[in-house]
């Protein structure tokens, strides 16, 4: 029998039995769409993953107060600055804190190109009678255009003669406000006006400021204790070493040892490729569920084509008396469950670009892994189309068989 007149079978039993055809289709549908919306959506997290990758200096590292370990995750970590006995109780009421005396240990250190200082904390912002609370750092402004990945859109940096100017992102200039926030605007801060001298090019409501004003504005900070440490390495290839020597010498500056370490130094490009790993495996398992859709369609379309089968009998008792082979048989039906598979597969593209374009509205423009949107790929559609066509000849192809091994008296008495 040739292809074109059995494809003309198959495609009569999917119209004769339209109802329940298409309650088969929406189950493929359901898994395809579930597939491609979870793909997209990992593709489009990537990408911004890749790209803040791209954006970070493998050459930075960022040293903070604390270190969590084991047990001490519930509690205050063992070691009080500038003393040892990290268990006694004296030790863990003590502050654990970044100063002077571990800059002064950092400095000592020849592979380090740059050290910025920085603080942080909220503030109360206000302008043209619109006021909030964002997010202010104090930072060296002698190096912090040197060692920072940030750029500027509009305006400069901050430099080492600057005072009461600040560096603002994108958002709190362009949106934050009634009003736009430019360039040399007066912004108010906790009661203090600062002039505006740069915009970042990001989508931020931070605000970048001289420490030593910051110092003034943060009434909670003292003077020369830091939030955090970023340091700039001469060669990002020695990046190991260099993070090994930082660690031996503040911790002899520090007066601790592993057991009782109080500090944490930290690469943003690892703990990056750290949570590029944790998506995927995260993408991964979210498929695993959405394929389980899949499976189901599976299932509809198996039991749809036993059902065929049973109610096909005598014309496949017909057809084999007449000439048709087992083998013409199982192409009628084979195609009858590719073609289930492959409309399935086709609105279920169709339905899942659709959602994956509505995903990031319906979670939130605001959550930082879904800004960035998503990604629909032509490898993602092509892997969905010949999923859902696999996933129907397979589910069709025990059916298939025994349709054509049914015996042409047998088929034709049947009733």
């Amino acid at each position: 029998m040739r292809f074109t007149k059995c494809l003309q079978h198959a495609s009569n039993l999917v119209i004769n039995s339209r109802l329940r055809s298409w309650l088969t289709i929406i189950g493929i549908v359901i898994g395809v769409a579930a597939v491609i919306a979870i793909i997209s959506l990992g593709e489009g997290m990537q990408q911004e993953m890749n790209e803040r990758m791209s954006g970070l200096g493998g050459d930075i590292l960022t040293l903070s107060a604390g270190f969590s370990r084991g047990r001490g995750m519930f509690g205050p970590p063992g070691g009080g600055h500038g003393g040892p006995g990290g268990g006694s109780a004296q030790a863990t009421e003590e502050e654990i804190v970044l100063d002077r005396m571990d800059l002064q240990a950092l400095k000592g250190i020849p592979d380090i190109a740059y050290i910025d200082t920085q603080i942080r904390d909220s503030v109360d912002v206000s302008y043209l009678g619109k006021s909030g609370s964002v997010s202010l750092t104090g930072v060296d402004q002698k190096v912090w255009s040197k060692i920072t990945t940030e750029e500027i859109r509009d305006g400069r940096f901050l430099d080492s003669a600057d005072q009461n100017v600040i560096v603002i992102g994108a958002r709190l200039a362009d949106s934050y406000f009634d009003q736009p926030l430019g360039l040399n605007k007066m912004l108010t801060i906790e009661d203090s006006a600062f002039r505006v001298v740069g915009i970042l090019d990001d989508s931020s409501n931070s605000i970048y400021m001289p420490i030593q004003m910051a110092y003034q504005v943060l009434d909670d900070k003292e003077n020369d204790v830091y939030d955090t440490i970023i340091i700039k390495i001469k060669n990002e290839e020695d990046l190991d070493a260099v993070m090994e020597k930082i660690e031996k010498k503040l911790m002899m500056v520090r007066h601790v040892s592993e057991k009782d370490k109080d500090f944490s130094i930290s690469s943003s490009k690892k703990m990056m490729e750290t949570r590029t790993e944790m998506m995927s495996s995260m993408n991964v398992f979210l498929i695993a569920i959405a394929a389980v859709s899949l499976i189901v369609g599976a299932i509809g379309i198996a039991n749809t084509m036993f059902t065929s089968v049973l109610e096909k009998t005598k014309e496949i008792g017909v057809m084999k008396a007449i000439g048709a082979k087992n083998r013409d048989i199982m192409k009628i039906f084979l195609m009858n469950a590719a073609i289930i598979g492959l409309i399935g597969g086709i609105l279920g593209i169709i339905a899942g670009i659709m959602l994956s374009g509505a995903l990031p509205t319906l979670m939130g423009s605001e959550v930082g892994m879904f800004r960035s949107g998503t990604v629909v790929s032509l490898n993602s559609v092509l892997l969905a189309l010949g999923v859902s066509l696999g996933v129907g000849i397979l589910a069709g192809a025990v059916p298939a068989y025994k349709a054509s091994k049914l015996k042409p008296v047998d088929a034709l008495r049947y009733e």
